[in-house]
């Protein structure tokens, strides 16, 4: 008997475990993880914190700081001006998706994704190999880390910001 009970409060506490895992927006995610820090500071400037934060579901394509860093010299800086807000808005929509989508529930090969910034289209590349996106630029970014789960939706960090071009992401 007391074998049972103690199995079954083990199997209640990984239960109560796993469903607090997740209690956090990707917001509170993104603003606790170091890696992000570029994002979180657009994500403010842009106003869209309050948006990330709500009930979703979100997917967010994450860039890092790195890739942040490998723009253009002065890019970032020009986004965060107050004027250029509609431009950081578009280019930070077209980092997210309106559904929860883990890695698995991108079919195989490439197809198209729209975005949030429904003007543009993303191609995903899923394999065995790993997961990239192509921008409508042509440029890909890698999926380096899938599958973080929020309580609003999924993060997929990426090794590149995602820009919005003039040609078809999928070629």
């Amino acid at each position: 008997m007391t074998f049972s009970f103690k199995k079954a409060a083990l199997a209640a506490g990984l239960v109560f475990a796993a469903s607090t895992a997740s209690a956090k927006s990707i917001v509170e995610i993104a603003s606790e993880d170091e890696r992000f820090s570029t994002l979180v500071a657009a994500v403010s400037a842009a106003g869209l914190v309050e948006t990330l934060s709500g009930p979703g579901p979100f997917t967010v394509y994450a860039p890092v700081n790195d890739a942040f860093a490998a723009l253009p010299e002065g890019t970032v800086e020009d986004l965060l001006l107050r004027e250029n807000q509609d431009q950081l808005v578009s280019v930070l929509t077209y980092h997210v998706d309106d559904r929860a989508l883990s890695a698995s529930d991108f079919a195989e090969g490439a197809n198209f994704y729209q975005p949030v910034n429904t003007a543009e289209r993303l191609c995903i590349d899923a394999s065995s190999a790993g997961v990239t996106i192509t921008d409508s630029t042509g440029e890909a970014a890698n999926v380096i880390v899938a599958n973080i789960e929020a309580d609003n939706g999924i993060i997929h960090v990426i090794d590149k910001v995602l820009l919005p071009g003039a040609r078809p992401a999928c070629h």
